[in-house]
């Protein structure tokens, strides 16, 4: 669960400072774009954190960054809500600084983490891969000990259902657990872009996305469906003065919009 997640703010790393013995390093958020063999284009590849805090409630982390990464960097930290240290130079100092502002004009939200499915987590490196990739898919999921009876899917590793051979293949892995799980049930879906993900949070009154562009450019156009009725959003983007979401729509099974520009990082907060 978010709590007061404003004030779990991501701090710089001072100068020739370093960071606690027991912090866990965190990858620089980015995408890099790699050669698919099937089809000869470049596909994107997103080195994203987000898992990695998740399984390590408690934990500290850090990230070594320069410029405009860090603004994507602290980002990260404060949407997964981790007070993370942030080492940069001088141009990463300046950009953080910047969206450090932005997120304290955040509200404070109290909201669970909406999740589709349930991993029961065994420590192993299979395990993480596949939390990994969902995460990239935009697939909701959450930690679990023991399968949670109100998901729709459960996936526990080496169980019959999802037997130790196909954890060798995680990216088949998680494309089986899409199709279980069936995207008209998901809580939250993204469409117009394969570089950005979401955490999607919510309680009986409102709810809210986070998105983040790990791109270094903007995404525009980009259409977001999220599962349940919601009459109005507020949508703060990080670069963008009185950004509003456009084609706002209502239908049996959800609410749709759209997100004209997205730069590094925006939320939504969406009201009943």
């Amino acid at each position: 669960m978010i709590l007061a997640a404003i004030l779990l703010l991501p701090r710089l790393l001072p100068s020739g400072g370093e960071p606690p013995a027991d912090s866990v390093k965190l990858s620089p958020p980015r995408v890099q774009y790699r050669i698919n063999e099937a089809s000869a284009t470049r596909s994107p590849w997103i080195d994203a954190n987000g898992w990695r805090i998740i399984r390590a409630p408690g934990k500290s982390f850090f990230y070594q960054v320069n410029g405009d990464t860090s603004t994507l960097a602290a980002a990260e930290a404060f949407t997964y809500g981790t007070g993370a240290l942030i080492s940069t130079d001088a141009s990463g100092g300046k950009a953080f600084e910047s969206m450090l502002d932005f997120l304290r004009s955040i509200p404070e939200v109290d909201q669970p983490p909406v999740a589709d499915i349930g991993l029961v987590d065994d420590g192993s490196d299979a395990a993480g891969e596949v939390m990994n990739l969902l995460a990239r898919m935009n697939l909701l999921y959450k930690i679990e000990k023991e399968a949670d009876k109100s998901l729709r899917v459960n996936v526990r590793l080496g169980s019959k259902e999802y037997p130790a051979e196909e954890a060798r293949n995680p990216s088949m892995l998680a494309h089986k657990i899409r199709s279980l799980l069936g995207d008209e049930t998901r809580s939250l879906r993204i469409y117009g872009s394969e570089v950005v993900i979401a955490r999607f949070t919510a309680n009986s009154r409102q709810a809210r996305i986070y998105l983040l562009n790990y791109s270094n450019r903007p995404v525009r156009g980009l259409r977001v469906r999220v599962k349940g009725a919601y009459a109005k959003g507020d949508l703060r983007v990080f670069g963008v003065n009185g950004a509003s979401p456009a084609d706002w729509s209502n239908d049996s099974g959800g609410t749709e919009f759209t997100v004209p520009e997205l730069g590094p990082f925006a939320v939504i907060d969406l009201y009943r």
